[in-house]
């Protein structure tokens, strides 16, 4: 293998050790071949240039709402607001995983900042929700994002639905993209209950004000410069279309990939790389996608720099093929044709959680 400026090389004496290496010091090697890469280190000018950058097309945006007044090109308005606040939010997400500053405060505010201020959702609630999803990807009980009372993603969840639910389940794959419109408002109604519930909120006494008026001053905002009627479809549209570029970048990483049963003890390596699937694609699926459409690669270092997963792919592919390790890598549309099908035709193509990749790797 030839020496690459863009990535270190992977020694042999791994591959030729791995058979004396218990599974659970395959991460440590890798890892340790990451760290002395320097892959790890912060990139500061790439992530000011896009947290100043969606600031800027924030404050645009609004700046138009008022320049363009009553006329219905406001939905061309909200359609890009929607895209600004999905790259705050994936800018949000990099920062709770202190990817973007070394400070661990400097990480949580400017994620707290931009998740209750800007984008209108509980820095406290999504934290604690995606650690735990990441803790245990595709884990019956532990994982919170296949656990949903509207779509079964298990094979369990499908087994005790009845009636109309029943029915849904059966067909819930042609109405999985048309619901994202929905998950806009979803993470708004969730983030407020987090916030106003019982149990404890980290900063709630910053937290509970900065998103509750974000949220308010948004709806009372849009009634005072445009009409009721236009003021709702802007709502809707910017909504919408939000629900849909978040939830579209999160959903075909996971979902149609084996699901562990809760009681499945598996190894950092194999838990991370079978249960996730990266989403193959250009610049374009890079920003779509807020970087996540490298989901292996994030998943093994979720505090690696977003533009060093690109650099990272090559050489985790390369570990894990020697590992014999199965990694996946499928197109956009692919992906979505694969989640589609899986969720249309779970209690077939799952019935054995260990029917599946994940039982080759951990038949031992």
């Amino acid at each position: 293998m030839s020496v690459s400026s863009e990535r270190p090389v992977l020694s042999d004496v791994a591959a030729a050790a791995r058979p004396a290496r218990r599974a659970a010091r395959d991460y440590s090697v890798l890892a340790k071949i990451v760290r002395e890469s320097g892959l790890l280190r912060r990139r500061y000018a790439y992530y000011w240039v896009r947290l100043i950058g969606a600031v800027v097309a924030f404050g645009l945006v609004w700046a138009g709402v008022v320049l363009v007044g009553d006329s219905w090109w406001q939905l061309a308005l909200a359609a890009a607001l929607a895209v600004v606040l999905a790259q705050l939010a994936f800018l949000g997400h990099d920062s709770s995983h202190r990817q973007v500053f070394r400070s661990r405060a400097w990480n949580d505010w400017t994620g707290r900042v931009l998740a209750n201020g800007f984008v209108g959702l509980s820095h406290a609630w999504w934290t604690a929700k995606h650690d735990a999803h990441h803790a245990a990807p595709n884990q019956e009980g532990q994982d919170p994002d296949i656990a949903s009372r509207v779509v079964a993603f298990t094979p369990a969840a499908v087994a005790e639905r009845r009636g109309w639910r029943a029915w849904f389940a059966r067909r819930q794959g042609w109405f999985f993209v048309p619901l994202l419109t929905l998950e806009g408002l979803n993470l708004h109604v969730a983030s407020v209950r987090k916030a106003l519930g019982r149990r404890p909120v980290v900063h709630r006494a910053v937290e509970v004000p900065v998103l509750l008026t974000r949220l308010l001053l948004n709806v009372v905002v849009l009634l005072v410069l445009l009409p009721p009627a236009m003021a709702g479809a802007f709502l809707a549209v910017q909504l919408g279309l939000f629900g849909v570029l978040l939830g579209g970048a999160f959903a075909p990483n996971h979902k149609g990939m084996p699901i562990v049963p809760a009681d499945a003890e598996v190894d950092f390596l194999r838990r991370q790389v079978l249960m996730s699937r990266n989403i193959r694609g250009n610049a374009l699926v890079d920003f779509v996608m807020g970087g996540l459409n490298r989901q292996v690669e994030h998943h093994l270092f979720p505090s690696m720099p977003r533009p060093n997963l690109r650099r990272v792919q090559p050489l985790v592919r390369e570990y894990c093929a020697q590992l014999d390790v199965a990694y996946t890598e499928v197109g956009f549309f692919a992906s979505y044709r694969i989640v589609i099908g899986y969720l249309n035709d779970m209690q077939h193509r799952a019935r054995d959680p260990f029917g599946c990749p994940l039982a080759a790797q951990l038949g031992r």
